[in-house]
């Protein structure tokens, strides 16, 4: 017989008055505390001038308050793209703050407008995310709780898009770890728009776009997009002009349609040349204004887009024309919004911010010749562990280096490069020291080997600055070993093959030779095939290739393990007979 609905009720009302037993009290967990703003380094990522802000998390610096508008000025204070940094390995974190705004919009939830966002990158270069409890009162508070605490992660708190933060407090358990980390030295994506590029109308912080693209890139994004304000203002094209980035995103045709045309053209052409004219080698990608492809039934609001997108391409076609190099566009086609994409018409929700980051990820690799393929082997990541080293000082203690004293030769490797010798030192392991000082005396040669790196890092490193800004004569490269427990032969063929480019494009005088993998206990013969693939992919490429580890091997082809410490690192003794090995191979006169 079909029972009524609620027939339960009073019965679980029963059991919820049954006694269980003494409650337990729960103890309360003593927490240490981080105020951002009290740190002596710079902490705040997203921010183009730290140093000269009226308050901390403002993204414009404090002179700014007399040349542009007030409603500039006013929305420069949101936090939009404001990130902070830190490791830990806290079972829960806490953040508590204030904000000097409303807490929500008509079109907009309070978590976008003034909420958080806490991603984490695990020590693979692997994205995870928690969504925590948030309470919004006169003092905001989020509470991530369950987190994995087995070592320490990097997180990544995206701040509010819409709302001024005016006090804030992270803190962690007293037994946890904390460690603030230092803004990254990679030069940034700098992009100047509107509201849909502020982060309306995201849910939470890391959904937009602006934020999802940085993720992707493993870049540092700086925010200047205000709300209605994108109108291509020489007064603030004059400051997003003093910043060096690795490209200029300018998106503000959503904002000019309230402009005749000769205005919304003469604005925009201005704006490059200015952008240009300063960062000679700095890309800039312009951008349509992507509803146009909604195909909504308001046509009235469909003749707006295709006007200004109109108008900013006859504007990008004449500065092509002109001769004007490193420009780009992105068009709304190749963002692709639908009618499932926006709020109202206009601004995205996380589908269409997703249909945004997407579009520019694509766009922007190719600008930046930062390819990826379909493997983890060529997908750039970042990795991390921390027992020997930290992995992000070390890259960024390299591309000090690179500045100080420009190498002639550099070796890219891993953990067995890493240990051989040189510059960077390594400071608990070396065990070639003496080889590398008599065969690759520096300052000529410098050791760009990462312990545990996979092809991927080893990606990663190039895209992100480590052969940019000086001429080397020769390039040494030996990886792939940490890729046997998780790729195909063919699938660290293809990663090799995007590295030599990515070389060639970053270094294209300089000889490149790629070094077959080095013996390893029990993996000879995989190593022996997969060197041999490695001739025919260096003839296809028409770089060097050179095999010293077969001197480490004994007359049945096996690892000779009084050559190794380990049965694949090899000791003083083997390091010596690769160092002589290379000898013929090297460019003469790098140091």
């Amino acid at each position: 017989m079909k029972r009524p609905p609620g027939y339960l009720f009073p019965f679980v009302l029963f059991l919820l008055t049954i006694p269980f037993g003494p409650a337990r009290a729960q103890q309360p967990v003593s927490y240490k505390w981080w105020n951002p703003s009290t740190t002596t380094f710079p902490v705040l990522e997203g921010q183009g001038w730290p140093k000269e802000v009226e308050t901390y998390y403002d993204r414009f610096p404090a002179r700014a308050k007399k040349t542009v508008r007030p409603v500039v000025w006013h929305l420069s204070q949101d936090a939009a793209g404001l990130v902070l940094r830190f490791r830990t390995n806290a079972p829960e974190i806490t953040v508590r703050y204030t904000v000097s705004g409303a807490l929500s919009m008509p079109h907009m939830s309070s978590t976008g407008v003034s909420g958080l966002d806490l991603y984490a990158l695990n020590k693979n270069g692997g994205w995870e995310w928690d969504g925590g409890y948030y309470h919004f009162g006169d003092t905001i508070s989020y509470h991530f709780t369950g987190l994995k605490h087995d070592y320490e992660r990097e997180y990544h708190l995206y701040l509010p898009l819409y709302n001024h933060v005016k006090w804030m407090e992270i803190g962690v358990p007293d037994s946890s770890t904390m460690t603030p980390l230092p803004v990254r030295p990679d030069k940034p994506i700098v992009i100047y728009g509107t509201s849909i590029a502020q982060g309306a109308c995201a849910s939470r912080p890391g959904m937009a776009w602006t934020s999802i693209l940085g993720r992707r890139l493993h870049d540092p994004v700086i925010n200047l997009a205000f709300s209605g304000n994108g109108r291509l203002e020489e007064s603030v094209v004059s400051l997003v002009s003093e910043l060096d980035p690795k490209i200029f995103v300018v998106d503000c045709l959503p904002n000019m349609s309230g402009f005749a045309d000769d205005t919304i053209g003469a604005r925009l052409v201005k704006t490059v040349r200015t952008l240009r004219n300063l960062h000679p080698d700095v890309p800039v990608l312009i951008v349509e204004h992507a509803d146009a492809s909604i195909g909504s039934l308001d046509t009235r609001r469909v003749m707006t887009f295709d006007r200004v997108n109109h108008v900013g391409d006859s504007a990008f076609t004449s500065m092509k024309a002109e001769g004007m190099q490193d420009i780009y566009l992105l068009t709304s086609q190749e963002i692709g919004l639908d009618m499932e994409s926006t709020v109202e018409g206009l601004h995205p929700n996380d589908y269409g911010m997703e249909l945004y980051a997407a579009a520019y990820e694509k766009k922007i690799r190719q600008i930046l010749h930062e390819p990826i393929g379909l493997s983890s082997t060529e997908k750039p990541c970042i990795q991390y562990r921390s027992k020997v080293y930290d992995w992000e000082a070390r890259h960024r203690e390299e591309l000090e280096l690179n500045q100080k004293h420009p190498p002639k030769i550099v070796f890219l490797g891993n953990s067995i490069t890493h240990y051989w010798g040189g510059q960077p030192v390594c400071a608990k392991i070396h065990r070639g020291q003496d080889s590398w000082e008599k065969y690759f005396k520096p300052p000529g040669v410098q050791n760009f080997g990462f312990s545990w790196d996979r092809i991927e890092n080893v990606l990663w490193r190039i895209y992100h600055g480590e052969l940019d800004g000086y001429q080397a004569r020769q390039i040494m490269m030996m990886i792939g070993t940490n890729n046997l427990a998780f790729n195909t032969d063919q699938q660290i063929i293809d990663g090799i093959r995007l590295l030599i480019r990515g070389i060639k494009q970053r270094q294209s005088t300089a000889k490149i030779l790629i070094i077959g993998i080095y013996p390893r206990r029990a993996e000879e013969d995989r190593v022996r095939r997969l060197n041999e693939a490695l001739v025919r992919l260096c003839g296809s490429e028409n770089v060097g290739f050179a095999n010293p580890g077969v001197k480490l091997t004994d007359t049945l082809g096996k690892t000779n393990e009084s050559l190794f410490v380990d049965g694949l690192h090899p000791n003083e003794k083997g390091y010596q007979i690769l160092a002589k090995a290379l000898q013929p191979y090297l460019v003469s006169g790098h140091q």
